[in-house]
């Protein structure tokens, strides 16, 4: 049975949206083809059509989600121009982010998977973090341009280094401490 342009359109979609929860939930190797397929209530036959391999639809989940971060940090910082970086850190180290990977931050939650591969995902990863360092470096805080963006290399690092021993912990007041420790650290005024 053929399916129009609309569906299979809107079937790739849900492809690619459930595929991006379940990669942040397992990694990519951690799930397969029929339990996206599944999650996402289609045959594991009609992946087939969508995408040649798995690493495309990993490649193109990649790609959709970096796009997705850069597109929110732009919108917190645009959201107060008075404060970007504190508005930026607010959200970004904060127990939802630790608490919910299939639904958070990609580079969080796949950065240690994606270091130990090659190719495509790994360069599409690489260009995703070059961006979040240009645009922290657009407002953290340094005299030079060069120290901006050395600035804002070790505010992503921290930000992210933060999500990520809060997550691998099981002892929250451990996490907490991460989270609360380098918030203070990026952010001196902050009370949290």
């Amino acid at each position: 049975m053929r399916v129009s342009r609309e569906k299979f359109a809107e079937n790739r979609e849900k492809i690619l949206s459930v595929a991006g929860v379940l990669f942040r939930e397992n990694g990519f190797d951690g799930v397969g083809v029929a339990d996206i397929m599944k999650a996402a209530g289609l045959t594991h036959g009609g992946f087939y059509g969508h995408f040649s391999s798995k690493d495309e639809l990993a490649l193109e989940v990649s790609r959709k989600l970096i796009d997705r971060v850069e597109e929110r940090w732009k919108e917190h910082i645009a959201s107060s121009p008075d404060r970007p970086l504190e508005t930026l850190l607010d959200h970004y180290i904060h127990w939802r982010t630790v608490d919910d990977p299939g639904g958070s931050c990609v580079f969080a939650t796949l950065i240690q998977e994606v270091s130990r591969s090659r190719g495509a995902v790994r360069a599409v990863f690489s260009d995703g973090l070059s961006v979040l360092v240009d645009t922290l470096a657009d407002i953290v805080p340094g005299d030079s341009e060069e120290e901006r963006r050395a600035n804002a290399a070790t505010t992503l690092s921290s930000m992210m280094g933060a999500v990520i021993l809060a997550r691998a912990v099981e002892d929250r007041g451990l996490a907490e401490q991460f989270l609360v420790t380098m918030r203070r650290q990026l952010d001196p005024g902050s009370q949290r």
